[in-house]
């Protein structure tokens, strides 16, 4: 049992609230979501694209 013994990490561009659309269950939604979050860091990172942002400068 790995649980509070070593670390995961869990990449995603849907919101939590979009995690619905994805899988059809929405009780196991509900329970993926509150295990994933239990004791965790969620980092939300909005905003412009660095890697697009490079792009378009080393077209300059």
């Amino acid at each position: 049992d790995r649980s509070e013994k070593s670390s995961t990490i869990v990449t995603t561009n849907l919101p939590f609230s979009k995690w619905t659309d994805l899988f059809e269950n929405t009780t196991m939604v509900a329970a993926l979501i509150d295990r994933l979050t239990f004791r965790s860091h969620i980092l939300d990172m909005n905003g412009d694209s660095y890697r697009l942002r490079s792009t378009l400068q080393d077209r300059l």
